[in-house]
């Protein structure tokens, strides 16, 4: 199982009021890895991000597909290099290029996977 892959499990394990469809999109490139759905009946998409420092490569297919779509749309990063904080951080969407640009300097809207399955479960309330 691959990085990212993990990063799922974790995320689904501790996102028990949010339903989720893993997206292995190769006819449209830059589609987000999850689609979710919580319990307020709001539709998300959550772009994975597994990095061993703090800069992150989006491609321009992904990148085009979070400008366009600015609203419920999320980048979930974990870093799991030797000397990071091993930290979940949500970005949203909307932030794509200034998330390449500045990496996990950036401020997150979230920290930690408790908060992020928090503020997914909580949209549309």
């Amino acid at each position: 199982m691959g990085p990212e892959a993990k990063l799922y499990q974790k995320i689904r394990k501790n996102s028990k009021g949010i339903v989720w469809t893993r997206l292995e999109n190769l006819s449209s490139l830059g589609t987000p890895d999850l689609l979710g759905y919580n319990s307020f009946g709001t539709f998300f998409t959550v772009e994975l991000k597994v990095t061993r420092g703090n800069k992150l490569k989006f491609s321009p297919h992904q990148i085009a597909f979070h400008k366009s779509h600015p609203t419920n749309t999320f980048i979930i990063a974990e870093a799991r290099g030797p000397r990071s904080s091993k930290l979940v951080h949500m970005f949203r969407g909307s932030r794509i290029v200034e998330l390449e640009a500045c990496g996990l300097e950036l401020e997150a809207c979230c920290l930690g996977l408790e908060a992020c399955s928090l503020m997914l479960q909580q949209l549309g309330a």
